[in-house]
């Protein structure tokens, strides 16, 4: 089986329209206690235009915005409409916060649908609505780390329970450099289970990474 034990590799895609204000704050404190729980993490602000494709390097992409006016920030909701995001996020585990002054039930119900909507096919393994009081609230902030990594563990159990590799397919993914191979095999289970395989060949090694490709 696979080496499981390699960290969570987690990029912060997050839009905010101040700079240095509550919001950013809140990004370095989550990245600082992903980081704590032995997560490689990296944040990077959102364009509505950009190129995604560096997303493909993580295992888990963790998005967040603030509530501007009834709407999601424009640039994160722009990114999944506009540009390659939504292209590069597929089969990605996600994690959604909001930061909102709204009641958290209407700011459940009202907002976060506007970023599910595009992430039909994602596994989301936290979601949260932070109220502004809760920026800076510890407990807050860990208990969503908490939930976000016990989840992704969770993922990688139940992928290893169902899924048996073969020598050859393992031996391929020993000549990966340690840094790819947890990618590689994240997306290989993936595509795996969803087409119901229960054995990952060297054959559908190649068609997970075929199929990556023509995203």
């Amino acid at each position: 089986m696979p080496n499981s034990s390699q960290p969570m590799k987690a990029i912060i895609l997050y839009d905010t329209r101040s700079v240095g204000g509550s919001t950013d704050r809140f990004i370095d404190s989550l990245g600082r206690k992903l980081a704590e729980t032995g997560a490689y993490v990296e944040k990077a602000k959102c364009k509505a235009t950009a190129d995604y494709s560096f997303i493909q390097d993580f295992d888990v992409v963790i998005m967040g915005a603030p509530v501007y006016y009834l709407l999601v920030s424009s640039e994160l909701l722009g990114a999944l409409i506009q540009s390659n995001l939504k292209k590069y996020i597929k089969r990605k585990k996600i994690a959604l916060f909001l930061t909102c002054g709204s009641p958290e039930p209407m700011a459940t119900l009202m907002y976060l649908p506007q970023m599910k909507i595009h992430l039909m096919r994602n596994k989301i393994l936290a979601e949260k609505v932070f109220a502004p009081h809760q920026l800076t609230d510890d407990h807050a902030l860990s208990e969503f780390v908490d939930e976000i990594t016990s989840n992704y563990d969770d993922s990688l159990t139940s992928h290893h329970a169902s899924l048996h590799w073969s020598d050859e397919a393992l031996e391929m993914l020993d000549m990966i450099p340690p840094f790819f191979q947890n990618r590689i095999r994240t997306i290989t289970e993936e595509y795996a289970e969803e087409m119901g395989y229960t054995t990952i060949t060297l054959e559908v090694v190649e068609e997970a990474k075929g199929e990556m490709e023509r995203g």
